[in-house]
């Protein structure tokens, strides 16, 4: 596949379920394609279309690792996200980057995962969190930042009063997670 085909193909309409997988079986082949579909999110996120945000998602649920090279770009392009269809994805693969350096251990995110990204994130996902957002682009961003709030310590005493702030207010899904993020807040600083 070459960039131009997958530019084709994301801007042949609405995708499919079906076509957002078939066209991941297929990029899983072509990990240097991964930076052109970080930039069609991009532009796609001003456009206000998403199927290369959905596409992404789903394959970084496939291979992680593919965005390891391009984690910088990755974590630059996240302060200039404003469509919530782009956004929602987006936070769901900063929680799968998050959990895989923090809660797996994986050598590959610790080593592969700067600073300055990672300062990057935590960022988006107070953002994110704070802002006026869905439910799922919250949850994501939330559990992002229980976990960065290990290695970046000034983080959970800013979560803590945001969630006992908002816990009453939010959907049922919201409340779900903020009660559990609350108490691992709450667990982690009884070991600290």
């Amino acid at each position: 596949m070459t960039a131009d085909e997958l530019h084709t193909r994301l801007n042949s309409g609405r995708l499919s379920k079906e076509k957002i997988m078939l066209l991941v079986s297929e990029l899983i082949h072509f990990p240097e394609l991964v930076g052109t579909l970080l930039e069609a999110i991009w532009i796609e996120d001003k456009e206000g279309t998403f199927n290369a945000s959905w596409v992404f998602d789903h394959l970084m649920r496939k291979n992680l690792s593919l965005l390891l090279p391009y984690s910088k770009d990755f974590a630059n392009g996240l302060e200039n996200l404003n469509s919530e269809s782009c956004i929602r994805p987006i936070a769901h693969v900063c929680e799968l980057l998050v959990l895989a350096k923090y809660k797996k251990q994986d050598p590959e995110y610790i080593a592969g995962l700067d600073k300055a990204s990672l300062e990057k994130i935590v960022s988006a996902c107070f953002d994110w969190l704070i802002g006026s957002r869905k439910v799922a682009s919250k949850v994501f961003a939330m559990t992002s930042l229980l976990h960065l709030g290990t290695e970046f310590k000034w983080i959970h005493p800013e979560l803590e009063p945001i969630l006992e702030n908002s816990i009453h207010s939010g959907t049922v899904g919201y409340k779900n997670r903020a009660q559990k993020t609350l108490l691992a807040l709450k667990a982690l600083g009884s070991r600290q």
